[in-house]
């Protein structure tokens, strides 16, 4: 394992890590722009990119993060809770069950809900 490395980092350095870690997007600047036209050239309207893009992060097993910005950025372009459940249910098959339950609960989360309890065992 290692371990971290002792290095003098600036204030602004510092407080932009601290920002994005905080889930301020716009501290990424022209990475918002650079995925809006990527979005532009597929020809696909913001709702239905963003629920491929839900896709692909269940997919690749993704990091909880990219849960809350593309969850977002779905419920922003109009797109609803059960429509993204059916984008879970439509690639199940396809992806494996694994990979949408570990999705579910970072979808739960991106969405406002609470997550259930776990059983005792």
């Amino acid at each position: 394992m290692s371990t971290p490395v002792k290095i003098e980092v600036d204030e602004i350095t510092s407080q932009a890590l601290t920002d994005l870690a905080m889930g301020d997007l716009d501290v990424l600047g022209g990475a918002l722009e650079i995925r809006e036209e990527a979005r532009a050239s597929t020809g696909l309207d913001a709702r239905t990119f963003a629920l491929v893009k839900i896709a692909a992060l269940i997919a690749l097993d993704s990091p909880p993060a990219s849960y809350l910005w593309q969850v977002s950025n779905a419920v922003d372009a109009g797109a609803t809770p059960k429509e993204i459940l059916g984008v879970v249910r439509a690639i199940a098959p396809q992806v494996g069950g694994p990979r949408a339950i570990s999705a579910a609960p970072e979808i739960m989360i991106a969405l406002g809900l609470s997550l259930p309890e776990q059983a005792e065992v």
